[in-house]
């Protein structure tokens, strides 16, 4: 199988790769194993060096790595720069605070001394999504190389030159030959990537479909699962709400990566009596975006990854509208090579709409109007994903207690939802389970051990 890299702006091959063979993959598979082995026996102050290498490698090269993701997915380039710096941030805390995290804890009592300590689990295998291609794979290989594991990548195959340049990085920042690889490989071969004894564990972040083979996989050979999978945020708004910063934070919540993250805002439930403020400005700060070539600096849209993703995103709003949803910008195919769609707000969607029941996953945004506070959160846990939510409110009170009713793994009150390294990432009901980043997410890939002293003969 050949592996092509093509430019979702305009269409072209950027350049194509031969998949890797059966024995290059056991050859991976055997060296991730041998060099974890030696791996875990590094004391965590020398292992977390490796990820202020990751750091330095990053952010010495930032200009073409972040042009690299724009190149092979489209993101605009100022957002790239913004994700590799990311990337950087995220392994200076862990290189900072995991040796704190992951300390053993010491517990006494009058016969033994006991503690639980933070073993790592082997290899993971972290099969991950174009939409952020460095960062998806740095949130999890940081913590996790820092916990002592090692790492095989399988990354989508439409952006293979940065799931290349994810394995330069690694061995430029010094980690031991083999600890983390890259194959190019066929999403045929995760089944028997994820069934192979020198596998320990899966980590994936994309579509619930992928997610639950993915499960059933890793169920069947008892391997540990994270799993980050689709979202369907609510953005609400109540009539106590400032509006006009809310529409203002939404336009970025719902159109930053051109529309194509599982935390985009992506239902905006509005209050009734706020709702056509709401949005006139809304749809305002829409119109203002700047769409074009996404390698522009000024360019906040650029195209979507690839045109079936922009094929299977209008069939979404055809079929929106013709069940009565209210067309108030864009709803069209943007014109000449490349697979740009038109920033797009559909009002007055219902709960029987594609766009409210299904993962809208490029540049539109559903407005959903809601007669009370209440029914603002009855509409937003209406859904089968439960990853982000925010909420919008000038009642800091009634803010809190609405949200331990939101069904979601982050709620952000007043502001728009964001993966932050400090923080646990993740969802539940569809939108998987598992959690990473925090203190949280470092330990997934640990064997959370009970050490059990008692006392010495004399």
């Amino acid at each position: 199988m050949t592996i092509i890299s093509i430019n979702p702006h305009d269409g072209a091959e950027l350049a194509r790769f031969p998949s890797h063979s059966a024995q290059q993959v056991d050859e991976a598979l055997t060296a991730a194993a041998a060099a974890q082995f030696r791996w875990r026996r590094v004391p965590i102050r020398e292992r977390i060096e490796l990820l202020r290498g990751f750091a330095r490698v990053l952010r010495a090269d930032k200009p073409r790595f972040a042009n690299l993701i724009t190149r092979e997915m489209g993101k605009p380039i100022v957002e790239s720069e913004a994700e590799i710096e990311k990337c950087a941030v995220t392994c200076d805390y862990y290189a900072e605070h995991a040796a704190r995290i992951l300390a053993d804890e010491q517990t006494a009592s009058n016969a033994s001394e006991s503690a639980v300590v933070f073993d790592p689990l082997g290899v993971v295998l972290a099969i991950m999504p174009w939409n952020y291609p460095f960062w998806q794979f740095f949130r999890f290989a940081a913590p996790a190389l820092a916990a002592g594991n090692g790492a095989i990548l399988k990354h989508a195959n439409n952006v293979p030159q940065c799931a290349l340049a994810i394995e330069e990085i690694v061995r430029q920042a010094g980690a031991p030959e083999g600890l983390v690889r890259t194959l190019l490989v066929d999403s045929s071969t995760v089944a028997g990537l994820i069934a192979d004894d020198r596998i320990a564990a899966v980590t994936l972040t994309g579509s619930t479909q992928v997610g639950a083979i993915v499960a059933s996989q890793a169920g069947q050979a008892l391997k540990k699962q994270v799993l980050e999978l689709g979202g369907s945020d609510p953005f609400i708004v109540l009539a106590d709400a400032d509006v006009e910063a809310a529409a203002a934070v939404a336009v970025k919540a719902r159109f930053i990566n051109v529309g194509q993250s599982c935390v985009n805002a992506k239902r905006f439930i509005v209050e009734h009596a706020v709702a056509d403020r709401f949005v006139a400005a809304f749809v305002e700060g829409v119109r203002k975006l700047k769409i074009g070539d996404p390698m522009e600096r000024d360019t906040q849209i650029g195209p979507m990854a690839r045109a079936n993703l922009r094929s299977d995103l209008h069939s979404q709003v055809e079929r929106t509208l013709a069940a009565g949803g209210d067309l108030k910008l864009g709803g069209q195919f943007v014109e000449g090579p490349g697979f740009t769609y038109q920033p797009t707000v559909i009002d007055h969607v219902t709960v029987e709409m594609a766009a409210f029941c299904e993962e809208t996953f490029g540049p539109v945004a559903a407005i959903v109007r809601a007669k009370d506070a209440d029914g603002a959160v009855a509409l937003a846990n209406r859904t089968e994903f439960g990853l982000g939510a925010a909420l919008w409110t000038g009642d800091l009170a009634r803010a809190r207690r609405l949200a331990r009713e939101i069904d979601a793994g982050a709620v952000f009150i007043n502001g728009m939802v964001a993966s932050d390294a400090r923080l646990p990432f993740g969802g539940i009901k569809k939108s998987g389970y598992g959690r990473e980043l925090g203190v949280y997410g470092i330990k997934e890939f640990t064997n959370i051990k009970t050490l059990w002293i008692g006392p010495a003969k004399a």
